[in-house]
């Protein structure tokens, strides 16, 4: 008997590594999933994510879960040294154009756990836990091989598989194993990140608290009924072991717990992080990919680094699954670097902008921070761009296409209302799907949606001077035209 074959192995069990095999076996492609550990990992790292990846835990099933351990943000604070408010940019809690609020407080253990516990009522995944991939071979004929070592008996083993997803973190096996290495993006800091709990109200404002200071800059975020976080940039010389008891922590803490007896703050962790900014110099050999931290690092200043790990499994696992069953050739899958590595290029960027703008400058920095912040609200349209959650549209492929007349190629679809049958996403249902203000038919496979004036998707679609648009499986634009047809046509050669 042959050996078994998996279509897909995922290493790495990760909220990027649940989210990609979960979606595999929505489209009903088996997946083994290897992870090195048996049960989720318990320290908290990530906190926040906003409407799009909000968007991406519905389509696995588990939005409801996740708004009962999640609290919405009210915007985000910018403070100086001495802690007096520069500039405030409020947001409303209400739902925005996906269906749900633009920023979202967490702790990562809780919606690990939420992740894996609908990860095992998948019944085309396998889990192992508790294994170390050593290595990963392709030989120039037949399947990846994935060797690794059950961590409790010593033992080896091999699996067989079509294609291989590396979510395996920032130090990453797959990465080494195809040659793959990381590029410097010219952005080092180290921080104290500090968790603490406590059953009394802190009476502090729900948004991200910033302090701009070069000489300490700090973070506050409230992110669960008990739970708080402080990130703190530390100077040269100092580790996280000079804070950890609340003696030398509590002076740092102290503008936000005010006069809070230390027995009543219950410390969960203090750790240092070196926050970095780094991408790898390619994402893809053959039939292994790279995905989230094992792709791309970077720095927590606009909340995203968690989140760009599941836009990497939204976006490349619809592509796999349509190759692996035939509808698309191979070659589509050469659009999942060619799209997501400049978003994640951008995202890096833009998290770089904004922890210089916050936390450096010297002396001059501080200055000139407490003379524009307060001013920052006379520019148009300044506030509403702070708090817009919309990511940058994907980069031009085979899959986008964009003209300099109608830009919504790469853009996501609005999750917006669709009459009285719901949102978008739950009307197309993982499908490619024709938005159109005119009645027509599509090809087998195509969800057509009609849509009415005054209706949300009428008005995106007349905003972006287009009648009509294709929709692919991960809510992406492929193309916009002024009539179904034209948009439709962009779909034809896709199989060829």
């Amino acid at each position: 008997m042959p050996p078994r074959v998996d279509p897909v192995v995922v290493v790495g069990a990760g909220p990027t590594g649940v989210t990609a095999a979960t979606l595999l076996a929505q489209y009903g492609v088996p997946v083994l999933v290897l992870d090195r550990w048996s049960s989720v990992f318990p320290q908290p790292r990530a906190v926040h994510l906003d409407d799009e990846v909000y968007r991406i835990l519905a389509r696995l099933g588990v939005a409801e879960d996740f708004a009962a351990i999640s609290r919405p943000s009210e915007g985000l604070r910018l403070m100086d040294a001495r802690h007096r408010v520069l500039a405030d940019f409020r947001r409303e809690r209400n739902a925005g154009r996906h269906g749900f609020p633009a920023a979202n407080m967490f702790d990562q253990p809780d919606l690990e756990a939420i992740l894996r516990e609908n990860l095992h009522r998948q019944p085309r995944v396998t889990f192992r836990g508790d294994v170390e991939v050593d290595s990963i071979e392709q030989p120039a004929d037949g399947p990846v091989r994935i060797s690794f070592t059950d961590r409790m008996t010593g033992e080896t083993d091999t699996a067989l598989a079509s294609y291989v997803l590396g979510c395996d973190g920032a130090n990453s096996v797959v990465r080494r194993s195809i040659g793959a290495s990381m590029c410097d993006l010219n952005f080092e800091q180290r921080w104290l990140v500090v968790d603490v709990n406590t059953d009394h109200d802190l009476g502090q404002w729900e948004g991200v608290h910033q302090v701009c200071d070069t000489e300490r800059a700090a973070t506050y975020m409230r992110i669960g009924d008990r739970r708080h976080r402080w990130e703190f940039q530390l100077n040269d010389g100092e580790t996280s072991a000079e804070y950890e008891g609340m003696g030398r922590l509590q002076p740092l803490i102290a503008p936000w717990t005010g006069d809070l007896p230390a027995d009543d703050l219950e410390i969960v962790r203090v750790a240092e992080y070196t926050f970095r900014a780094q991408l790898a110099d390619r994402w893809r050999d053959r039939r292994v990919f790279l995905l989230g931290d094992a792709a791309h690092l970077t720095p927590p200043f606009i909340g995203q680094g968690m989140g760009a790990g599941l836009r990497d499994a939204v976006n490349l696992v619809w592509k796999l699954a349509a190759v692996l069953d035939g509808r698309l050739p191979e070659t589509i899958l050469d659009t999942y670097e060619e799209e997501r590595r400049p978003h994640a290029r951008h995202m890096i960027r833009l998290a770089i902008t904004m922890g210089t703008l916050m936390t450096r400058g010297g002396r001059l920095g501080n200055v000139l921070r407490r003379g524009l912040a307060p001013r920052l609200h006379l520019l148009p349209g300044l506030g509403a761009k702070v708090l817009d959650s919309a990511t940058p549209p994907l980069h031009r492929s085979q899959l986008v296409r964009r003209t300099w007349r109608r830009g919504l190629g790469g853009t996501l679809c609005p999750n917006a209302q669709v009459g009285h049958a719901g949102r978008f996403d739950d009307v197309v249902e993982g499908r490619f799907a024709l938005v159109t203000t005119e009645p027509t038919t599509a090809p087998e496979g195509v969800e057509v949606v009609q849509v009415w004036p005054a209706e949300p998707l009428h008005e995106w679609l007349t905003t972006g001077r287009a009648a009509a648009a294709v929709v692919r499986p991960d809510g992406t634009v492929l193309s916009a035209a002024p009539s179904a047809r034209e948009a439709l046509d962009h779909l034809a050669n896709l199989a060829d």
